[in-house]
């Protein structure tokens, strides 16, 4: 149950409080948001921002396993340089990652907005099914509503040659090879 549905008679400034409360605690707090028959649940951290570190996002997994999942990885990111873009990370005992920069962290990140403002930068945890494949991938095998990548793959992205010179993605790649 969510922690507004446990104090009906708190207002959403109270919540705020209370992430902030968490955040001083532990360095962070983990956010889920319920999916419906047509979005996957996603969960985000709150608290990286204060550490000056990009918050992390995964979608298209049940809240239980996304509160894990970042439950491992944010501590990390404290503590160390957070994951570039591009890079993919075999974790102990989870899925394979490849991190992908979120485009636009406002529209989906909304407590963390509440708490810092609209300056948040986000990385999103994208994960291969049990299969190996990626969202991007044929093949993939998400949950309900799948997985949405709230960002443009590093690899997709051209580069600053490419777009100076009008081209760019996989086509200006193949090009060059």
């Amino acid at each position: 149950m969510c922690w507004l549905c446990d104090h009906p008679d708190a207002t959403h400034f109270d919540y705020l409080e209370h992430v902030r409360d968490l955040i001083a605690c532990c360095g962070f707090m983990v956010q889920g948001v319920e999916g419906d028959r047509h979005h996957s649940p996603w969960a985000y951290t709150v608290g990286l921002t204060a550490h000056g570190k990009p918050e992390l996002v995964v979608t298209g997994l049940s809240l239980a396993r996304s509160a894990r999942l970042l439950n491992d990885v944010a501590p990390h990111v404290l503590h160390a340089d957070a994951p570039r873009p591009g890079e993919v990370v075999p974790l102990r005992g989870g899925p394979v990652i490849e991190i992908v920069e979120v485009a636009e962290p406002t529209a989906h990140l909304y407590v963390a907005v509440d708490i810092f403002g609209t300056k948040i930068r986000a990385l999103q945890l994208v994960h291969a099914d049990d299969h190996g494949h990626w969202p991007w991938e044929v093949g993939f095998r998400g949950g309900r509503g799948g997985q949405p990548v709230l960002g443009v793959r590093a690899s997709e992205q051209p580069s600053a040659g490419e777009a100076l010179q009008g081209g760019g993605g996989r086509e200006a790649l193949r090009r060059s090879r």
